[in-house]
């Protein structure tokens, strides 16, 4: 007799988490394979975020089996983790981060079943609290959920979030996914036995009881604070406790294996049935199910292009990213200058650095997800006489603003910022578009912003930033390039190439684009000059452009708000009488969709731009 076939579910029938209750936990372990095998597929056609979600699998399925998320609210950190969730609530990957597809992220206006998103990490629990509080205020019934990586956790808001939330009675529950990072492990049997104990119906009931019982007499009071004094003392000296148990306020329940369904689902309902906030910590494999990625210790399956699943091979390409290009220009540095450090924000291998922290380990630091802490601790390596390089993502850096303009800029630390992936993005979307760093960053004063156009005045620009009492920034975007190996081209500080002279129209251009442009308008008698220094801004070639009739700005790496906002404003200053014509990214928030997409729907590439001369 044949034994009965497993069911697998249809991943493109799927309409809501519902049909999760009806089904065993074999049919579950199936699902979860079948889903795995998907994710794999499509983020090898697609790219985006492979290990984290592949981790996750498991326990997104226990979760949906427990809350009902068309009413509890579950908020996933950084969100880059929620493709089975969009699988498990009706949602398609097949065009996932592509035109008109899904998010790699949570979007509200994408489902009901999103209630919040966002794309940076360790705001989860500060956003569920802030709904606790509002459940509250409004006397509604639902449970707020944080999924929050160990990694995430460890920045600072995220214990911003921890700290002040443990003060209040506004129930949350912060599921804490381990995969053997950063955060310490309960250890002993009876800590484990404490925390499983604290959650139980049996422990809260008998200790409310006994509370009772014992308040009801002078000798039973004494009593009780007696042998609260001996268990407090028991939990400090005798039993190893987490910073959880150390800040208070929560219960614990964990660590539960966080690819056994049965097992997470029981901790959930754990969580969900105490009256108290509550930390449900999983242990989980990075990558489960796929080979390359869970045998991946540097991280190079977290996010991925193209890829070859039966090898595992990314799709070839004949060019290399700027962030290569700059990659080697800090080896060098670093090499030949003892007294320069870099700093990263845990993006050692998506800006191509992991080499120079191999063999300079001395003078690299990864302060992980803590871009505040980074900034002011280059300014505090400044001060004493070490020039920081900070190597950070445009989208990263908005997260130490405020340590930018008060401990760097305002104190005219000496400091070399790479601002890798400037400009537009492409397919991660509206959370991590580099396009903001320009504007904010020329609304302060004392300091300076440079984009090359090329290998050539970037390795210059580079090499003038260690030369100078001033924070130096230095725009990066996110393109490929084709490898440039010819002598540098000089470029005198705060100047801009004047790259040919022309009758009426001028184009003030930006960055690399400004290579492809010159070669469209060339013999067309139109000036153009790159502006290679956003600040400060060559006063020579502004004066010159007050004699054409037109003047084209064209940035499509910044709002407009940023440089062409600036240069408009300088011109008026001047008394310029002709027409300005702004070509920006414009004031908004851009959705993913390829590079070469968003561009083209915003009017940017250099094609477009030669239309505006005719």
């Amino acid at each position: 007799m044949n034994k009965k076939e497993t069911k697998h579910i249809n991943l493109q029938e799927i309409k809501d988490p519902k049909f999760l209750g009806e089904l065993t936990y074999k049919e579950l372990d199936v699902l979860s394979e079948d889903i795995s095998k998907y994710i794999i597929d499509v983020t090898s056609k697609n790219g985006g975020h492979l290990s984290s979600n592949l981790g996750v699998i498991d326990a997104t399925i226990a979760l949906c089996r427990v809350f009902d998320f068309s009413k509890d609210k579950i908020v996933f950190d950084v969100g880059h983790q929620c493709y089975t969730y969009k699988i498990l609530t009706g949602r398609s990957l097949e065009r996932l981060r592509q035109k008109d597809g899904v998010s790699g992220f949570q979007r509200m206006s994408e489902s009901r079943y999103d209630h919040f998103e966002s794309g940076h990490s360790s705001t989860s629990i500060s956003v569920i609290s802030g709904m606790a509080i509002a459940r509250d205020l409004k006397k509604e019934k639902y449970d707020t959920i944080a999924f929050i990586g160990d990694a995430s956790i460890a920045n600072g808001l995220a214990f911003e979030g921890i700290n002040v939330s443990s003060a209040n009675n506004h129930k949350m529950i912060i599921v804490l996914n381990d995969n053997d990072m950063s955060i310490s492990k309960p250890v002993g049997a009876i800590a484990r036995m404490f925390r499983k104990f604290s959650t139980s119906n049996l422990y809260r009931k008998s200790k409310k009881a006994y509370r009772k019982i014992m308040n009801l007499t002078w000798i039973g009071r004494k009593i009780y604070a007696f042998t609260a004094l001996i268990k407090n003392w028991f939990k400090r000296h005798v039993i190893k406790i987490n910073i959880f148990d150390a800040i208070g306020g929560y219960s614990f329940i964990g660590p539960v294996d966080g690819h056994n369904i049965k097992a997470l689902e029981k901790a959930f309902k754990r969580s969900k049935r105490t009256d108290k906030s509550t930390i449900v910590m999983i242990k989980t494999i990075k990558g489960k199910g796929y080979k390359y990625a869970e045998d991946d210790e540097k991280g190079e399956w977290h996010g991925v292009g193209k890829f070859d699943v039966e090898t595992g091979d990314s799709v070839p390409s004949s060019r290399i990213y700027w962030s290569t290009v700059y990659s080697d220009f800090i080896y060098n540095k670093i090499k030949e200058d003892k007294k320069s450090v870099l700093i990263v924000p845990a993006t050692e291998l998506g800006s191509n650095l992991n080499q120079t922290f191999k063999d300079f380990p001395e003078q690299c630091i990864d302060v992980g997800i803590a871009e505040e802490h980074a900034v002011t601790m280059a300014a505090g390596l400044a001060a004493n006489g070490i020039h920081p390089i900070i190597s950070i993502y445009s989208t990263f850096m908005q997260r130490a603003y405020d340590q930018i303009i008060h401990d760097v800029v305002r104190t005219h630390q000496a400091a070399t910022f790479i601002i890798d992936r400037s400009g537009l993005v492409g397919n991660d979307g509206s959370t991590h578009q580099g396009i903001f760093d320009e504007s904010f960053l020329l609304g302060m004063p004392d300091n300076v912003i440079a984009m090359p156009a090329n290998v050539k005045q970037a390795k210059c620009i580079f090499e003038e930033s260690f030369k100078h009492q001033l924070p130096f920034f230095i725009r990066c975007p996110r393109e490929k390039i084709f490898i440039d190996k010819t002598n540098n081209e000089v470029v005198g500080f705060g100047k801009w190439k004047k790259i040919y002279d022309g009758n009426e129209i001028a184009i003030v251009s930006i960055g690399p684009e400004t290579e492809i442009l010159k070669d469209l308008i060339k013999g067309k008698g139109v000036a153009l000059y790159n502006a290679i220094y956003l600040r400060p801004m060559d006063e020579v070639c502004i004066n010159e452009l007050l004699k054409y009739k037109k003047v084209i700005i064209y940035d499509a790496y910044g709002v407009e708000s940023g440089f062409a906002y600036h240069l408009n404003a300088k011109l008026t200053k001047l008394g310029y009488k002709g027409d300005i014509i702004i070509k920006a990214v414009p004031n908004e928030f851009i959705h993913h969709s390829s590079l070469l997409e968003q561009k083209t729907d915003l009017g940017l590439l250099p094609e477009q731009i030669v239309e505006l001369i005719k």
